[in-house]
């Protein structure tokens, strides 16, 4: 396991001794498509290509999981991205009610269409309660904005996941 020594000024602060986990992976691979899958309504952010930022796109609507697929193929031609996540909204127990079996249904349509792009999924329990949350945290109606909730929804995916595979900087003692 690695080791970096950070240090600032000696007068302002002691220095401290980060350990970096190496057995953790990380997003060298460029761009993440994120996916809140709906049947009407499918949220979509994107990360940087460094894997440290994620950013709501937008909500797609869409009639049927073909048009749906489509369409998330045709972004990776504007933003480049190397591997697509899909939250699998298992129940509060964990188990995959029917609607993890639809979108698992949906993940294997997508792999099959989306060429070499690797496609996996994240549990997604609890985002669109978060994405609620913080909606209403901010002051703005829902009224007319379910859109919003989905891309902010597929923020928060993308942003869990992506903190998932991030190297972790946690102090040593000494």
């Amino acid at each position: 396991m690695g080791q970096r020594k950070i240090s600032g000024d000696p007068s302002r602060c002691a220095p401290y001794v980060f350990r970096v986990c190496a057995d953790r992976p990380t997003n060298a691979g460029g761009r993440v498509l994120a996916v809140d899958y709906g049947r009407r309504r499918i949220g979509l952010a994107i990360s940087d290509p460094t894997g440290t930022i994620a950013t709501g796109l937008g909500t797609i609507v869409v009639n049927n999981d073909r048009e749906a697929i489509a369409r998330i193929v045709a972004e990776r031609s504007h933003w480049e991205y190397q591997k697509i996540i899909v939250g699998l909204p298992l129940e509060t127990s964990g188990r995959a009610g029917p609607m993890a079996q639809e979108v698992a249904a949906f993940v294997e349509k997508l792999r099959r269409s989306s060429g070499d792009i690797p496609v996996a999924t994240i549990d997604e329990r609890f985002t669109s309660a978060e994405a609620h949350r913080l909606f209403h945290q901010s002051g703005r109606k829902l009224k007319g904005r379910k859109g919003d909730i989905d891309r902010l929804a597929a923020e928060i995916l993308l942003r869990q996941y992506l903190d998932s595979i991030s190297p972790e900087a946690e102090p040593e003692d000494d």
